[in-house]
């Protein structure tokens, strides 16, 4: 995904970097909801996440999600889809936008099934091609996060999240905090 070398964390504002820190900590693991909730609310959304939070506990996998959901998660596609629609790019770029559409319905219906690792595998993959749609080369750079954080800090650190959920799916089993760190995401676009 998105290059995020060490000087990465040397550009993140030192009033955020704590927080970021504890959220994604060495080692491949991630914080909790404490830690969730502290980012989210360095992103600017920590009204509206907290409301996704209480709008249903960590559902066991496969069970149907709750009705506030669905409509949060009908919010996140429409939101999503009109960004896509939205984002200029140059024509041979085109056929990436109809594939990030594409995969959008898989998205929803696994984490309608609360099968929140594979979720953040594919919302990983998704963000890593949005990123390509409204940065183009650039989003592929080492120093992407940096330019990233230097055109606005709130959206700098969504795409520093963004880098680091990749090394979050693969050894996380505490649905609770993959819920959580996916709901971060969900929550940050339904709001751009």
């Amino acid at each position: 995904m998105f290059h995020c070398p060490a000087c990465v964390n040397s550009a993140i504002p030192g009033e955020y970097k704590k927080a970021a820190e504890a959220l994604f900590p060495p080692g491949g693991s991630a914080g909790g909801l404490e830690e969730a909730l502290t980012f989210a609310g360095i992103l600017g959304i920590d009204a509206d996440y907290r409301k996704l939070l209480n709008l249903g506990d960590v559902r066991p996998l496969g069970s149907s999600p709750t009705e506030e959901m669905k409509k949060f998660l009908l919010s996140f596609q429409n939101n999503l889809d009109l960004l896509i629609q939205k984002t200029w790019v140059e024509k041979n770029d085109e056929d990436r936008k109809d594939r990030l559409q594409t995969c959008i319905p898989g998205l929803i219906d696994v984490i309608e099934k609360a099968d929140y690792g594979a979720a953040l595998k594919k919302f990983g993959a998704v963000l890593e091609e949005l990123a390509w749609l409204l940065f183009g080369a650039q989003s592929r750079k080492d120093d992407f996060i940096e330019y990233a954080l230097r055109i606005d800090t709130q959206m700098g650190l969504f795409w520093w999240y963004g880098g680091q959920i990749g090394r979050v799916f693969e050894g996380l089993t505490d649905r609770t905090v993959l819920r959580a760190v996916l709901l971060l995401g969900l929550c940050y676009l339904t709001d751009f």
